[in-house]
């Protein structure tokens, strides 16, 4: 037989295999990364904007010129169920907190529906479930007003997933909105990459309810232009079960989200809470404005 034919019989023999047995290499599987946005229920336009703030991060981190491999939804209103979230490597939440029933937190009832030290047995068990996701190594991102969890039941489970909350009780936490010098607290965190300090004007939640936890780490610590008092406004968990958890306070300001540095810093937080490696230079990407109207 001939070498030509040779090699058309080998061909052809490889397309008769089933396709099942052959071993193609396969694409390598996005890193999902849900965002949920809770609805601009409150607040002048520009403020608390937490669906725009949130589809200029998705935009950032999905033309970043050096970030690859991961796959942002971005949803409306409150977290689904977890069982909807199963293949999740973190979920990014920016939303009003649980202080009145007018306004809607992402995950948690809002805190005057409650008694104010539990729930109902069908918000217990979608929150055992949401918990189940945060013991098996699902990150969380809490950003601002989230951040502020008064029923005391969702405190505790806020404090385990991300160590620290803002709230109203006996030691209330300081609202601010001044300019404000940020820096880096624990510069070599890889939350921090790329990250310089910076001044800007922004709304801060200070003197946040944090005990003891060896698993937090400060990210970001402020002070004021005009000489007050300061602190730590953003820091970094990492749980045992392997999942990681980022809290920051800021981000009311709409306009802020086209500060390269406060966005750099939200989309460093984002992969890093993700389990995916932070660039040696944080993120870097270009985003422009939306036009004026647009969601």
């Amino acid at each position: 037989m001939k070498l030509r034919q040779l090699l058309v019989l080998g061909v052809a023999s490889i397309w008769l295999v089933p396709a099942t047995a052959r071993e193609w290499p396969q694409p390598a599987r996005a890193t999902k990364i849900v965002f949920v946005a809770g609805p601009k229920d409150h607040g002048r336009p520009g403020r608390h904007e937490y669906e725009k703030n949130l589809s200029v991060l998705k935009s950032c981190l999905e033309q970043a010129s050096n970030v690859k491999g991961i796959a942002v939804e971005l949803r409306s209103g409150q977290v689904p169920d977890a069982r909807e979230l199963a293949d999740a490597a973190a979920i990014v939440v920016e939303s009003s907190g649980d202080r009145t029933p007018k306004e809607t937190h992402a995950i948690f009832p809002q805190a005057a529906t409650t008694d104010g030290k539990s729930y109902d047995a069908a918000t217990m068990e979608r929150l055992e479930r949401f918990d189940a996701l945060m013991k098996k190594g699902t990150g969380l991102v809490g950003i601002h007003y989230s951040t502020w969890v008064n029923n005391e039941t969702g405190r505790r489970f806020w404090l385990d997933w991300l160590g620290g909350v803002a709230h109203y009780g006996q030691d209330d936490s300081k609202v601010r909105v001044t300019d404000w010098s940020v820096t880096p607290a624990t510069p070599d965190h890889p939350v921090l990459r790329g990250i310089k300090p910076w001044t800007y004007r922004e709304e801060y939640y200070l003197d946040e309810l944090m005990p003891p936890d060896p698993r937090r780490t400060p990210l970001l610590s402020v002070t004021p232009s005009d000489g007050g008092p300061g602190g730590v406004v953003a820091w970094a968990v990492e749980r045992q079960g392997g999942g990681r958890g980022v809290v920051t306070t800021g981000s009311d300001f709409h306009d802020n989200m086209f500060n390269e540095q406060h966005r750099r810093f939200l989309a460093n937080a984002v992969l890093w809470a993700a389990r995916v490696e932070v660039p040696r230079d944080g993120v870097v990407c270009q985003v422009t404005r939306e036009p004026t109207g647009a969601p």
